[in-house]
């Protein structure tokens, strides 16, 4: 059964209004592999797997699973009766109920008396098999979670099986918010699945993590495929040409150098010392006090006391843009300028025709894909609303920027555009102040700050700035 293919996706096509997102789009998912899906923010991936996963129906095209051609009445509940799942870029946990209420939605079977306890078996154990040492409660509810632990628990929601089997599991960014321990363990995790005869979808934009879990690898661009190859025909330049770029030649792990660090510190407290100009990076397992020291120095930026001292306006770039970054009714346009309301306001009127002319560089310098950025913020994928947050704090002049993990979901050529625009920004004075999952792109940064167990472990720079040093200081001895 393994030659015959899983998923056979021929001409599909899908617009929404003139934005035409697929234009006949080919794909085969083999049994018991792992396809890995690559392309730009907005080169049609998650509209392709929302078509798959019977979200939304396509406009044209021919879809069969398991050789039966699927018809007008597919839908969710289809695709799972077909051992179809999906982890959604953007999380579709109820942040109001617990872990294990949350199994009981997509598993209905987990019915009668005693089903809080079964919930609450199936999810642990699920989450120890493939996130050891995860240190979620199935009794937690998921919106006391970081974005982090509700992205570990959407992933073992989805591969947990009750009664049906999973065939295929469509797995949309899943680590974009896992530091590295935990994507590793999810990437050994796929690797024993499609073993066993499963099948993974993996879109990601961590280009090492498509070439190691992936059997083949399919390239898409402007809603269509314009690469389909074995993986290991593939490496990370092949991947980026593949998809219009050129691989920066700035790859190296070492960090920058500043010379700003004579000037009087911007932010300062304890071990952290920020000075204008610097690019300074937070590092170590997610969730040990990151994001919490982020959101502290923007505090202390406002007039909050702490222990942080913070001598400038700051501007904050969320990591979790569903529920600290957009504002979901408004425009693109207007979720950029919102932070720049001060300096665009003209006597006591706002000019529009200045905030709708600086959207359209941003659109330009960023690559917002969009037909018009008049249109409403939830009209873009996860990583064009990244964009746009970006843009929003590089729009408003602060003299420090916060950004917590901003480049969730972005795609590798705006990431280099972004590298470049951050350096000349720390150019200028701005300090930068950066957690990220993402180890290599703390090679941007002058400074970086190790975390562990909420607490500054290490201040590491120049020669000492290496992977091997992160990981060391991210752990405990004994667990190293």
């Amino acid at each position: 059964m393994r030659d015959v293919a899983l998923v056979t996706m021929i001409g599909v096509e899908k617009s929404f209004g003139a934005d035409r997102a697929l234009t006949g789009v080919d794909l085969e998912v083999p049994r018991g592999a792992c396809v890995g899906l690559v392309g730009h923010n907005g080169a049609g991936k998650s509209t392709l797997m929302n078509v798959l996963s019977g979200v939304i129906k396509a406009d044209a095209g021919h879809v069969s699973i398991g050789g039966e051609p699927l018809d007008a009445s597919y839908d969710t509940a289809r695709a799972a009766s077909f051992g179809v799942r999906t982890v959604f870029q953007e999380l579709s946990l109820c942040p109001n109920l617990t872990v294990a209420e949350n199994l009981r939605i997509s598993h209905p079977s987990i019915k009668g008396i005693g089903w809080r306890k079964s919930a609450r078996k199936v999810i642990a154990d699920q989450l120890d098999q493939m996130f050891p040492g995860h240190g979620i409660s199935a009794d937690a509810e998921v919106g006391s979670l970081s974005i982090a632990q509700r992205q570990i628990v959407e992933i073992a929601r989805a591969f947990s099986s009750v009664e049906s089997k999973i065939e295929l599991v469509i797995l949309d960014e899943p680590t974009s918010s896992l530091d590295q321990n935990a994507a590793a363990q999810l990437v050994a995790f796929v690797r024993g699945f499609v073993a066993d005869g499963g099948s993974v979808i993996l879109i990601s934009h961590l280009l090492g993590e498509i070439l190691e879990a992936s059997d083949q690898i399919v390239v898409m661009k402007d809603g269509r495929t314009v690469a389909v190859d074995a993986a290991s025909n593939f490496d990370r330049e092949r991947l980026v040409r593949d998809m219009g770029d050129v691989l920066s030649e700035t790859s190296n792990f070492g960090g920058r150098t500043s010379t700003k660090q004579d000037a009087p510190a911007v932010i300062s407290g304890g071990e952290l010392t920020v000075h204008p100009g610097e690019i300074i990076g937070f590092a170590g397992l997610s969730g040990h006090g990151q994001t919490d020291t982020l959101v502290r120095i923007f505090e202390a930026s406002q007039g909050a006391r702490n222990a942080l001292s913070v001598s400038e306006p700051a501007v904050f770039v969320a990591g979790d843009r569903q529920t600290d970054g957009i504002f979901p009714l408004w425009s693109i346009s207007q979720n950029i300028f919102v932070s720049s309301l001060e300096r665009l306001t003209k006597g006591l009127a706002i000019d529009f025709a200045q905030a709708e002319d600086e959207s359209q560089q941003w659109q330009k310098t960023l690559s917002i894909r969009t037909p018009d950025m008049k249109n409403n913020i939830l009209s873009l994928s996860g990583g064009n609303q990244q964009k746009a947050l970006f843009a929003r704090a590089l729009s408003a002049k602060a003299p420090i920027i916060l950004m917590d993990d901003p480049m969730r979901g972005v795609d590798v050529g705006t990431k280099q555009d972004v590298y470049e625009i951050l350096s000349l920004e720390a150019e200028k004075g701005r300090a930068l102040v950066w957690y990220t999952t993402e180890t290599d792109e703390l090679k941007h940064c002058d400074r970086v700050y190790v975390f562990r167990e909420g607490k500054i472990m290490a201040e590491l720079s120049g020669d000492d700035l290496t992977e091997a040093n992160i990981l060391s200081n991210s752990f405990e001895e004994e667990d190293a």
